[in-house]
């Protein structure tokens, strides 16, 4: 969590299968963004904290791509500073 957005790692994501992504809430809003483009997959968030949680993406896309695999190998991911 950071500047009151929560980020979370969904491994059973009906509508994205297959795409490594971040699901980011704000308030009463939610997105799924792709991790390995930092693009908008579904869902909406304010302009500002999108482009928040997209320079975190940035900052920090290798330890999610390494948390998604020990994700999906049924590992225990590690937590990822926030911004």
């Amino acid at each position: 969590m950071f500047y009151g957005i929560i980020i979370r790692l969904y491994l059973i994501d009906n509508k994205h299968h297959n795409i490594t992504d971040i699901h980011a809430r704000y308030p009463e809003l939610e997105a799924s963004i792709s991790i390995e483009e930092g693009e908008l997959l579904a869902g909406d968030l304010p302009r500002k904290q999108m482009r928040l949680v997209q320079a975190w993406i940035k900052l920090h896309r290798d330890e999610l791509m390494a948390d998604w695999k020990l994700a999906v190998n049924g590992e225990t991911p590690y937590k990822i500073s926030p911004l």
